[in-house]
C-alpha cells in the first residue's frame, strides 16, 4: 500500500501500482525517495508515518514526522521554518546517542515540514502496560535507572524533550533498550523566547507544549526547563504503576500534587523520590537527574541507623509509622500554601533528613518491606512463616522457592552451596551471599541490589537481566557468567573475575570494568571482545 501525506486528502490509502494519489492527485513519492506505507500516529503537531527509502538498496524502513504549521500567514510560516531548522539541528546533535533515533534527513514541501528518522521496532511502555499489566517496583526502578541516564545526556546537550510519556518511550526489540521517540517537541535551551504572533503578541500554540497530565505547570505556561522533563518522567512512572493517566488520579486542592499514594504499593524510598519528581512547584522539584539517581539508590550509613534503633527492637505496627511521603495536614500543607516558593529541591538532599525520615529506624524500614512484599513479586506466599532477614539454609531456600516464595530480602546465605539452583526472579535485595557457591545457578531477572556477594562463586551463572545496583561483587568469580542486560550501576567490581563473561548491553561503566579482571573472551557492553 502507498499512503498519501496530504492533510486534506479525503482517502489517503492507495494501491502499490499508482504514483499519484487517486483521491487528491498528490505525488506518492515524498521528496523523490520516500514511499509512505502507513500511519504510525497523529497529534497536534502533525502526523508520523512509516516509509521506505526506495533510493537505497533494500529500501530500508524509516520514520517520517510531518510538522503542520496550521497557518497560511507568511510570517508564521517563516517563523515555523526557523523553529524547524533549529529542531533539526538539535535532533542531529542528540541523535548520536545509541538510545535516540538518528536523524536521517529533513526537508520542506509546500509549506509542510518533514523530519526523517531511524525507525525503531518495538513496543512503547504504554503498549507494554496494556499487554502485560502494570509494572512492579523492580521493573520501575530499572526504567528509572535507564531513562534518568538519558535525561542526563539531554541536559548535557542543552535539550529539553517536552513530551515524555509512556507512548514516547519504546523498548527496542533487538536489544531491549529503552529509546526516546517522537522528538518533534524538543526545545533548544539557547532560546527562552516563545514564538509570538506579530499581530496579537500571543504565543503560537500550534507547536505542542506537552501532554496534559504529564507536562508540569510551568511547561503548560510555555516556560519549560530541564526539571520539566523530570516531572514528566515521574508522571510516566505513575502510569506504569497504575495504568491510568496521572490526571485521572486527581489532585490535592491545597498543594496541587497528584493523589497517587493510596493507589500503589511501593517502598518509602521510591515513594519519596516520586513525590519529589512530581512536585508542581518548580523550586521543590529535583533539578537534575543526578539528584534523582542519588536518592533512588541512597543507603543510610549503618552506624547512623544503629544509633537510632537497635536491630533487636520489636516490630511496630505499620500503622504507627508515619510515612514521610504524606504531608502533615496542619503543618506541611499550610506552609506550602503560605510560602509556595520555599526551595526544597535546588540543593542536594540533607542526608541526615533522609536518615531521620525515610530510614529513621530499622523498624520502619522492615515494616515497609513487609507491607510492600507484593510489589516486588506478586507470587510470594502471604502466609510464609519464615521471616525476612533470617539465616537460611540451602534446603530451606530450595523448599520455599519451590512453594512459590520469591522474596528473600535481607536473608543470610553466606557460604551456602546453591550450585545450579533455579532461582529465576528471586529477590535477594540487601542479603548476604558472601562466599556463597552459585556456580551455574539461574539468577535471571533476580534482584541483587545492595547485596553482599564478596568472593561469591558465580561461574557460568545466568545473571541476564538481573538488577545488581550497589551489589558488592569484590573478588567474586564471574568467569563465563551471562550478564547480558544486567544492571550493574554502582556495583563494586573490584577484583571480580570477568574472564569469559558476557556483558552485552549490560549497564556498567568503563571505570567499574577497569577494577575487574577481563580477558580476550570477555564480551563487553558494546558486543565486542578484547583484553582488559
Amino acid at each position: 500500500m502507498r499512503y498519501c501525506v496530504n492533510p486534506a486528502c479525503p482517502s489517503p490509502e492507495n494501491t502499490d501500482s499508482v504514483e499519484q494519489c487517486v483521491s487528491c492527485g498528490a505525488t506518492l513519492l515524498l521528496n523523490g525517495r520516500y514511499r509512505v506505507v502507513k500511519v504510525l500516529g497523529q497529534g497536534g503537531f502533525g502526523a508520523t508515518f512509516a516509509a521506505r527509502n526506495v533510493s537505497l538498496p533494500g529500501e530500508p524502513v524509516c520514520a517520517i514526522k510531518q510538522l503542520r504549521v496550521g497557518s497560511n500567514n507568511p510570517s508564521a510560516i517563516e517563523r515555523a521554518r526557523i523553529l524547524f531548522e533549529r529542531e533539526a539541528t538539535t535532533l542531529g546533535k542528540i541523535g548520536n546517542h545509541p538510545q535516540v533515533p538518528s536523524l536521517l534527513d529533513y526537508f520542506e514541501i509546500d509549506g509542510q515540514f518533514y523530519l526523517v528518522q531511524e525507525y525503531i521496532k518495538g513496543l512503547t511502555l504504554k503498549q507494554e502496560v496494556k499487554k502485560n499489566g502494570c509494572f512492579d517496583e523492580f521493573q520501575l526502578r530499572a526504567v528509572l535507572d535507564e531513562t534518568l541516564e538519558l535525561l542526563k545526556y539531554f541536559q548535557s546537550q542543552g535539550v529539553i524533550h517536552r513530551d515524555i510519556k509512556p507512548a514516547n518511550i519504546i523498548r527496542r526489540s533487538i536489544d531491549n533498550r529503552l529509546v526516546f521517540i517522537d522528538f518533534g517537541a524538543v526545545k533548544d535551551e539557547v532560546s527562552h523566547t516563545a514564538i509570538l504572533d506579530i499581530e496579537d503578541r500571543t504565543p503560537n500554540t500550534s507547536f505542542a507544549i506537552g501532554t496534559p497530565g504529564f507536562a508540569p505547570p510551568e511547561q503548560m505556561a510555555m516556560h519549560p526547563v530541564y526539571a520539566s522533563d523530570i516531572y514528566a518522567l515521574g508522571a510516566t512512572c505513575l502510569y506504569l504503576l497504575t495504568g491510568k493517566s496521572p490526571r485521572r488520579l486527581g489532585y490535592d486542592p491545597l498543594t496541587g500534587t497528584i493523589c497517587w499514594r493510596d493507589r500503589v504499593n511501593v517502598s518509602d524510598n521510591l515513594a519519596y523520590v516520586m513525590d519529589k519528581m512530581l512536585q508542581p512547584i518548580l523550586s521543590q522539584r529535583y533539578q537534575s537527574s543526578d539528584l534523582v539517581l542519588a536518592d533512588l539508590h541512597y543507603q543510610p550509613p549503618e552506624d547512623e541507623v544503629e544509633n537510632v534503633q537497635s536491630d533487636d527492637a520489636p516490630l511496630q505496627d505499620s500503622t504507627q509509622v508515619t510515612s514521610p511521603t504524606r504531608l502533615d495536614d496542619e503543618t506541611d500543607k499550610s506552609s506550602l500554601r503560605d510560602n509556595p516558593n520555599t526551595n526544597l529541591a535546588s540543593e542536594p538532599l540533607d542526608r541526615t533528613y533522609l536518615t531521620d525520615t525515610r530510614f529513621h529506624t530499622r523498624v520502619s524500614r522492615r515494616s515497609s518491606q513487609l507491607r510492600n512484599t507484593a510489589s516486588w513479586n506478586r507470587t510470594n506466599l502471604s502466609g510464609n512463616s519464615r521471616a525476612r532477614g533470617s539465616r537460611l539454609t540451602a534446603e530451606e531456600l530450595k523448599t520455599d522457592y519451590f512453594k512459590g516464595r520469591r522474596d528473600f530480602a535481607n536473608c543470610n546465605l553466606s557460604g551456602a552451596d546453591l550450585q545450579r539452583l533455579n532461582l529465576e526472579g528471586v529477590n535477594f535485595n540487601e542479603s548476604k551471599l558472601i562466599k556463597t557457591n552459585l556456580r551455574g545457578a539461574n539468577l535471571r531477572k533476580a534482584d541483587l541490589s545492595q547485596t553482599g556477594m564478596n568472593h561469591a562463586i558465580l561461574r557460568d551463572a545466568d545473571l541476564s537481566d538481573a538488577f545488581m545496583s550497589y551489589c558488592n561483587l569484590a573478588g567474586a568469580d564471574l568467569r563465563g557468567a551471562d550478564l547480558t542486560n544486567a544492571y550493574l550501576t554502582y556495583a563494586n567490581l573490584s577484583g571480580a573475575n570477568l574472564c569469559g563473561a558476557d556483558l552485552s548491553h549490560a549497564k556498567v561503566t568503563q571505570e567499574q570494568l577497569a577494577m575487574s579482571k577481563t580477558n580476550w573472551r570477555t564480551t563487553f557492553p558494546d558486543g565486542k571482545r578484547g583484553w582488559g
